[in-house]
């Protein structure tokens, strides 16, 4: 499981370093193979183990595409954004100019652990998002599992 909040930069070339508390996890997992792609729903990138991502894209593949403008955007995106990554011999991940700009990442960065995957966010949108969430208290329209969840 990938969890915490790790400030990280971008080197020059679009590279970051993996933190040294996951490389151990990264490398028993997938041999250094990741999977980068961008979020549906935010402008952040998500960043998998080779294997986590397989399943996740056969779940995403089976959607019916044909009747659902969402399962169409979430394969358009998630798939066709998907690219394979390997951590070079530096524990680096050479991140694709696109998906920078998709998530309009600068040198400062901040690498979320998410459980089975990370979301890799630019700095000051992180700072604002997590700024808003904390301004925002659970609200009425919350679902009841949220609203009973005791933490």
């Amino acid at each position: 499981m990938f969890r915490g909040i790790n400030p990280i930069t971008l080197d020059a070339k679009g590279r970051l370093a993996l933190p040294s508390k996951y490389r151990e996890r990264v490398a028993e997992r997938c041999d250094g193979q990741m999977v980068l792609t961008v979020h549906p729903f935010d402008r952040c990138l998500l960043l998998y183990p080779l294997a986590d991502w397989e399943v996740i894209e056969a779940q995403v593949n089976a959607l019916p595409n044909s009747t659902s403008r969402q399962a169409r955007r979430l394969q358009h995106l998630m798939v066709g954004y998907a690219t394979e990554l390997d951590l070079d011999a530096a524990n680096r991940l050479l991140l694709p100019a696109m998906h920078r700009d998709h998530a309009e990442l600068d040198k400062r960065l901040i690498l979320v652990g998410q459980g089975q995957k990370f979301e890799l966010w630019s700095e000051a949108r992180w700072t604002t998002m997590t700024e808003t969430y904390l301004d925002e208290p659970i609200g009425e329209d919350a679902s009841a599992e949220l609203i009973n969840l005791s933490l």
